[in-house]
């Protein structure tokens, strides 16, 4: 069977359970995000697309097609705090008046997102410079990072939903599970009578999600140390997902998993191998996180300097668990030392 047959399959069998996949387009590199439309009591739509005329367009396309509108939605459910998955959910929640739900401790995030942006980028600043990214693209980043804000927009959450809940509907239950890692804001809902997950960016079948190094939820506005651990944290949740019995895993990107034990196994050898090869280059030398990761990938370490500094983080802790590397501090900077 062709990977095109198994995807038309599962949509297939989601379709049956009454959760239709609409894609809508993004402006960021991962390409499209897979908003879900659930043809329940009440019509539900969980995340929206992000805040742009285009998204907005293709997604009163993508309802048409099922026969609805925008103003039929009754609630809309969020899943994390990336932009490319709620931007649009303050104009749909006004135009059709649908109750926002969200993980409890997401909601202040999602009120506040101009603020908490400002809070995130200057913890990504400190971050940056504290483990050797030039002052100069520094700035360069904060000014990409102001020009994407307007991708997002600030939701007020009208049902905030508590970890190991449930959310009802007439003709199903949502387990709702906090998954952090990815983000600390990560949920997924569980349709346990039909081994059905709706994932978002905790599972991606073709790419492994980066778990981006963010402040946490609950931190004080001037917040940057200790460095959040997100890919311990990352690596946590995916083994209780890998623990559940699931027969069909939606994503919040690309094709639905069909096996998704599997899938975690191999990300696991992934952060292993990842690890492994900067284990050998701080025991070349010592270095900064910014410089593994130009050694890793080269330009791409400038271009994306935030995302390369978490994925390096991220597997440096790794390192610093285990005891195979530590980490000295001069003038500011943070080097990593092979044991």
């Amino acid at each position: 069977m062709s990977d095109q047959e198994r995807t038309d399959e599962a949509l297939a069998l989601a379709a049956e359970a009454g959760i239709h996949r609409l894609a809508i387009p993004t402006p960021f590199m991962v390409g499209r995000v897979n908003a879900y439309l659930i043809e329940d009591s009440p019509l539900t739509l969980v995340d929206s697309g992000p805040n742009s005329a285009k998204a907005l367009d293709e997604l009163e396309q993508a309802l048409a097609s099922h026969g609805h509108a925008i103003e039929d939605i009754e609630l809309l459910v969020v899943t994390h705090q990336h932009m490319d998955h709620f931007g649009l959910s303050s104009i749909l929640a006004r135009r059709s008046g649908a109750e926002v739900a969200a993980l409890d401790a997401l909601a202040p995030f999602l009120a506040s997102y101009g603020h908490q942006v400002d809070l995130e980028d200057r913890f990504a600043e400190l971050l940056m410079l504290r483990h050797g990214i030039p002052p100069e693209i520094v700035t360069a980043l904060r000014a990409v990072s102001a020009g994407f804000r307007a991708w997002g927009s600030a939701v007020e959450v009208s049902r905030p939903l508590a970890d190991g809940g449930t959310l009802e509907l007439r003709d199903r239950t949502l387990r709702v599970l906090h998954r952090p890692g990815h983000s600390p804001s990560d949920t997924v809902f569980v349709d346990e009578s039909r081994s059905i997950m709706l994932a978002a960016d905790h599972l991606i079948g073709h790419i492994s999600s980066n778990p981006l190094i963010a402040r946490p939820l609950d931190a004080e506005e001037e917040y940057s140390e200790p460095r959040p651990q997100a890919l311990l944290t990352y690596i946590d949740s995916l083994e209780k997902t890998r623990a559940m019995e699931l027969e069909l895993v939606l994503p919040g990107h690309g094709r639905p998993i069909t096996d998704h034990v599997s899938l975690i196994d191999e990300r696991f050898r992934l952060h292993a191998r990842r690890a492994e090869r900067m284990r050998r280059l701080i025991a070349a030398e010592p270095r900064t996180a910014h410089e593994i990761a130009q050694e890793m990938w080269g330009n791409v370490a400038v271009t994306q300097a935030f995302l390369t500094l978490s994925e390096v983080l991220g597997h440096i802790d790794l390192l610093l668990r285990d005891g195979a590397v530590v980490e000295e501090e001069h003038a500011g900077v943070v080097r990593f030392r092979a044991v």
